[in-house]
């Protein structure tokens, strides 16, 4: 066929690809009947990642997963709003890296919000002024987020989902690079950007703020400051970007957590979060963790937190893999039960790809 005809194809397929879609849709306002009725959650992480995994098994074309996976994304947040309007609130402000993680999981079509804090996001949902929060827990290079951790303590929300994300540092500016004398960031991307900024800008000041967004936003009032944000950030924030991955590690990625009022049902490839406090005797914290390696559960993160009840006594938080629905964690959790004196599983949850 010449230029027309493969046009006249393509427009042949789209009309077959809409006609599909509303069927699809006309399934999910029956689904959210069902829902409704039966008092379930409508959002459910354990069913996505369950369609992602079908759609991308059965490609056999030319369409590359990513692309794939990003049209199905934007088909899954549509039916979303069609089953309930989901409002999401994120740490914020907008074109922060947790509202890109938060636009990356539940795609264009749902309301979001954003906080301050941490905790204000935990509130917000807590107080149901937001079906789920996103919040960030861990990143590659710098750690634990130890301020998220610590409202788990206390929070009787759950963990639903995670997500990860490649976290690209730009350097942005209204000026140009020699013009300047103060850079504003975020503490963890001016701490992951160390050695780029010690290189090229050792003269400039350098003043912490509460996200990279905001950062954008006073570098967008001052021709002489600049800031490490996302291309987000530039784009709404109407910056240049003078350098683009400025980050010291290439391998720098960030991990977030979905929070709500449930934990995910069983996908079987799943990681669950717990906390757990043991006596202050020798060997407490081995004959704990010597549990997991009995039944065979592979442990991918360890933290301990002070209590702030009494001087050295921690909580422990650990993410494992499995599911709580599995047979061997079912077994592992009630032994560990038994040998602490607090248990408490924060979520469970699709492992992220």
């Amino acid at each position: 066929m010449d230029l027309d005809g493969w046009r006249k194809e393509i427009d042949r397929i789209d009309s077959q690809i809409v006609e599909l879609l509303n069927d699809r849709a006309q399934a999910v306002i029956e689904i959210a009947k069902i829902k409704r009725a039966e008092k379930h959650e409508f959002y459910a992480a354990h069913r996505e990642q369950q369609v992602y995994e079908k759609v991308l098994s059965e490609s056999r074309g030319v369409l590359p997963d990513k692309g794939l996976k990003a049209v199905y994304r934007e088909i899954m947040s549509a039916s979303l709003s069609l089953e309930k309007p989901l409002k999401v609130v994120y740490l914020g402000p907008p074109a922060s890296f947790t509202h890109l993680a938060s636009t990356k999981k539940f795609g264009s079509s749902v309301d979001y919000a954003w906080a301050k804090s941490p905790a204000e996001v935990f509130i917000e949902v807590e107080k149901e002024r937001a079906d789920y929060g996103v919040v960030p827990i861990e990143n590659s290079t710098e750690g634990i987020v130890s301020h998220t951790l610590d409202i788990f303590v206390n929070s009787d929300l759950k963990i639903c989902a995670e997500i990860t994300l490649d976290v690209v540092h730009n350097l942005l500016s209204k000026g140009e690079m020699k013009e300047i004398k103060r850079l504003y960031s975020h503490p963890q991307a001016i701490a992951q950007t160390r050695n780029w900024l010690r290189s090229n800008l050792p003269h400039a000041e350098v003043l912490e703020v509460f996200s990279t967004a905001r950062a954008a936003e006073l570098a967008a009032e001052d021709k002489e400051a600049a800031a490490i944000a996302s291309t987000l950030a530039a784009e709404m924030y109407n910056l240049s970007i003078l350098n683009e991955h400025i980050e010291d590690n290439v391998n720098n990625i960030t991990r977030f957590l979905v929070i709500g009022k449930s934990y995910s049902k069983r996908t079987g490839r799943d990681k669950t979060s717990i906390m757990f406090s043991v006596e202050d005797k020798v060997g407490a914290l081995h004959d704990t963790l010597i549990i997991f390696a009995r039944h065979r559960i592979n442990l991918t993160s360890i933290e301990s937190r002070p209590t702030r009840r009494r001087p050295w006594e921690y909580l422990f938080f650990i993410d494992l893999e499995g599911h709580p629905e599995d047979a061997h964690v079912d077994a592992a959790l009630k032994e560990l039960k038994s040998k602490c004196q607090l248990v408490k599983i924060l979520g469970a949850y699709p492992a992220a790809d």
